[in-house]
């Protein structure tokens, strides 16, 4: 019986034999790689990454696709499928030190964000990632500063991977033709993250900054960042979000935890206010 699609869970299947070629090309799975596949859906590159790796952990959340799955990957490979939610699944168990992930996906265009920075959290357990997003948020996520696309997606993937798009994917390629096209990117987790870029803070501060991107930094920031924090970083804070680098941004994180430690002793220090009067 034939699967049909659903559009709940953001299902396009890919079929053309070339893209999928050379998407297995581009990963270029090895024998001991640990394999991880979000979505695999019908199986379109899962048999051959199997038969190029040997084993392979996948992760769909469509139930109805996982026994055809397993039949069908049976000569090929070691595979371990789990019926889970990406979105809320532990990809760092997967891992070990010696043996950190290898992630390929066709991430669904409806929660492809939010699974990106969920994968974040996972990154020190990551040796790549290579998925399949709609164009447009691949060109976002490999945007300079200063272009129109340059935003929160940019820095924040920027400051913890090299973005490296490989190729466009024509809607043509898949089943039901999707709206848009698509875009095959690799993500490798950058060795030595600067520690900011791990906070809270850092999230917060791009986040904020560029929520509404016509304002300047200065008012974006309000609350968040004074004019001695932008003045100790060589800040101009008339500049706009997308005129700074993730550099910048790293460098600003970095001045506003200084500035909390050096606040934190004298606020600790304070005496309380006198009891009120009886």
């Amino acid at each position: 019986m034939t699967h049909q699609a659903r559009k709940r869970f953001g299902q396009n299947f890919l079929h053309d034999a070339a893209t999928i070629a050379r998407i297995v090309r581009s990963v270029a799975p090895r024998r001991g790689d640990n394999l991880v596949e979000i979505g695999p859906g019908q199986g379109a590159i899962t048999l051959d990454l199997l038969r190029l790796g040997g084993a392979l952990t996948a992760v769909e959340l469509d139930r109805d696709l996982i026994e055809p799955l397993r039949q069908r990957s049976r000569e090929q490979g070691e595979l371990t499928l789990h019926n889970a939610d990406a979105l809320r699944f532990d990809f760092g168990q997967l891992a070990t030190p010696e043996r950190p992930l290898r992630i390929i996906g066709n991430l669904p265009y409806n929660i492809s964000t939010p699974l990106l920075f969920h994968l974040l959290s996972s990154l020190d357990q990551i040796r790549d990632l290579h998925v399949m997003l709609q164009k447009e948020v691949v060109e976002r996520m490999a945007a300079p500063s200063g272009s129109r696309t340059y935003g929160r997606l940019s820095v924040m993937i920027q400051a913890h991977c090299q973005v490296e798009p490989l190729f466009t994917i024509a809607a043509s390629a898949f089943h039901p033709i999707p709206k848009v096209d698509s875009a095959f990117v690799r993500l490798t987790p950058r060795a030595h993250r600067p520690p900011q870029v791990t906070t809270p803070l850092f999230a917060k501060l791009v986040a904020s900054a560029f929520s509404q991107r016509r304002k300047t930094l200065r008012n974006a920031l309000k609350g968040i960042c004074d004019e001695r924090t932008f003045q100790a970083v060589a800040i101009v804070p008339t500049l706009r979000p997308e005129q700074l680098s993730v550099a910048d941004f790293i460098a600003l994180t970095a001045q506003l935890q200084k500035d909390l430690e050096q606040t934190a002793p004298d606020a600790a220090h304070t005496p309380p206010p006198p009891a009120p009067h009886a």
